[in-house]
């Protein structure tokens, strides 16, 4: 029989999973872990997303799991986009989404002048330019490709999609940002950077990686799963199959969804404390699922993102999006913009 719950409920329940409520996570990997994984294109936004997981932490504490304990790694994993995932964890997700993506944007690259044999000789070079264990900018390694005999295009989108290959590839990941943690990322070479990692097949890591999506998305349908991962749809439905004997399913106004049977028998019933929260740009609880509308009314789902792939600030009440936030001049202030007046009392928690 399944579980039924209204909007309220799921919200809960989905805040609950994405570490916005109950107990902090432990740390910055903690956090990372807790949502499987964080968006990363934007420094910024992932010290928020962690910020608002955990209690206690600064940006500095974030910046050192980044680029000295090395406890979470920024590489290209989900859906071919830059995320900050567990080092524990970056060699497995890679391997398996990695192919996915790499045949995906195959025609991109050609169109930009990079064959596949250019990029088989760019990912031996790259190996050699950086087995010293230095990282180098994205100009500087096309710069020292260039230099060893590796035609690439130092202009227009070339080096990045480049760069993109060889992060799917498990060649390199993000290392330290350059001048002080203030400056451009750095490219290493992702072994040298996490170490050794135990290769696992397709399906072990397909079940491992739903399983760490229901944990820190559910409840969840698989559309939801694959619009977060981004993977084909033979992978997605092969993955709840692996996994499904674990899952209880939840019914809910927009059809059913599922989480692990311990995390479904004890859904949160209340709102979450504190009931008001600010998350940053592309956070996970607006970004992991196919539509947002549990989160967001649909009204004012412009105001949280108007297109081009942008998702705002929002302040969230009850674990319902009510607000943009922004930063005010200087950066020493937050500018809340309401979408509609709201009691003092929900602000005051």
């Amino acid at each position: 029989m399944p579980i039924a719950v209204d909007d309220d409920r799921l919200r809960f329940a989905r805040m609950n999973a994405q570490l916005l409520a109950g107990p902090p996570a432990a740390g910055a990997a903690g956090a990372v872990r807790g949502a499987a994984a964080l968006q990363a294109q934007d420094a910024q936004a992932l010290g928020l997303a962690v910020r608002a997981r955990t209690a206690g932490l600064v940006a500095g504490d974030v910046r050192r799991a980044v680029a000295e304990d090395r406890s979470v790694v920024r590489t290209w994993a989900m859906r071919g986009t830059l995320h900050a995932v567990p080092a524990a964890d970056a060699g497995w997700i890679v391997g398996l989404v990695g192919p996915v993506f790499l045949r995906r944007f195959r025609k991109r690259r050609l169109d930009l002048g990079l064959d596949d044999a250019l990029c088989e000789r760019a990912e031996h070079a790259i190996r050699e330019v950086l087995s010293d264990g230095a990282g180098l900018t994205r100009g500087r390694l096309v710069e020292e490709l260039n230099r060893v005999g590796v035609p690439v295009p130092a202009a227009g989108q070339a080096p990045a999609h480049l760069v993109l290959y060889a992060a799917l590839r498990g060649v390199v990941c993000r290392g330290p940002d350059a001048a002080g943690g203030d400056g451009e990322p750095t490219c290493v070479l992702m072994r040298d950077w996490v170490g050794a990692w135990e290769a696992r097949d397709t399906e072990s890591a397909l079940a491992r990686l739903a399983r760490r999506y229901l944990w820190g998305h559910g409840p969840a349908a698989p559309e939801d799963f694959r619009a977060w991962s981004g993977l084909p749809a033979p992978m997605v439905r092969r993955a709840w199959e692996l996994v499904s004997a674990e899952l209880a399913e939840v019914s809910t106004s927009r059809g059913p969804t599922w989480a692990p049977k311990e995390f479904a028998e004890s859904l949160p019933t209340a709102a979450p404390n504190p009931a008001v929260q600010m998350v940053g740009s592309f956070d996970a609880y607006l970004l992991g699922y196919q539509g947002r509308d549990s989160a967001v009314p649909p009204r004012y789902a412009r105001r949280i993102a108007p297109g081009g792939g942008i998702i705002h600030p929002a302040v969230l009440v009850e674990g319902c999006a009510a607000a943009r936030w922004r930063w005010g001049r200087g950066r020493e202030t937050v500018v809340v913009e309401p979408f509609e007046p709201l009691p003092d009392a929900r602000w005051n928690p």
